[in-house]
């Protein structure tokens, strides 16, 4: 059997860069809608799946790197509870960067 390779890319956080600064919509995660917290065990997860950038850590509930997140959105589309909202970003201004980090 000869199979051939397939080339793909993997997200890992870092690889876009910082988004923080330019974001314009910002994942609200509602913590009391999450299936994983309602649960308390690891379950769902589909915000960490499709997360483009990698950005969600797996966890009751996840959490979101908003330092690395763009704001596409596709965390909140996939939430079957609806447990994460997109909010302007200017209603709570940039995210903190570490110091040094780039902006």
């Amino acid at each position: 059997m000869n199979l051939r390779t397939i080339d793909m890319s993997r997200p890992s956080v870092g690889e876009a860069g910082r988004t923080g600064d330019w974001r314009s919509s910002r994942p609200v995660m509602q913590p009391e809608l999450c299936l994983a917290a309602k649960a308390g065990k690891i379950t769902c997860q589909l915000c960490w799946s499709y997360c483009p950038d990698a950005c969600i850590t797996q966890g009751m509930p996840p959490e979101i790197a908003l330092e690395y997140c763009k704001g596409c959105g596709i965390c909140a589309e996939e939430c079957p509870a609806d447990a994460i909202e997109m909010m302007p970003e200017r209603e709570h201004g940039t995210c903190d960067l570490p110091e040094g980090g780039a902006k």
